[in-house]
């Protein structure tokens, strides 16, 4: 029987392509070995969910001198198709704010907390 304070198995509710969009989206400049520590994952692991990502144009990277940076395309949709007639952008929102330390420059939009997120 598992600990009774402890979890009882290791899943999550995001994945770590949703982790490192919303760390993308708070800090275009991030470094691949500050998402990797974040996630809990292996640069190699982040570099190859960057690339998923950017190939499914979700986001795109553009070089700034010795560092990248990136653009979440924040009007595509998801991409299962239980959920493929929302936007990330509901997504990014709902997060948001969970960097306390983040400097984005993006700010939730409409800053209305009675929106629901649906037309």
């Amino acid at each position: 029987m598992a600990d009774e304070h402890g979890p009882r198995s290791s899943w999550t509710f995001l994945t770590q392509h949703a982790r490192v969009l919303l760390m993308v989206s708070r800090d275009p400049e991030v470094r691949v070995r500050d998402l990797a520590a974040a996630c809990g994952v292996t640069e190699r692991a982040v570099q190859a969910i960057l690339t998923d990502l950017e190939s499914a144009g979700y986001v795109t990277r553009t070089r700034h001198g010795r560092r990248n940076h990136y653009q979440v395309t924040r009007h595509t949709y998801f991409r299962h198709p239980a959920e493929n007639h929302h936007e990330i952008a509901g997504l990014l929102a709902l997060f948001a704010d969970l960097d306390p330390v983040s400097t984005s420059d993006d700010p939730a939009p409409g800053g209305n907390d009675e929106h629901d997120g649906h037309p």
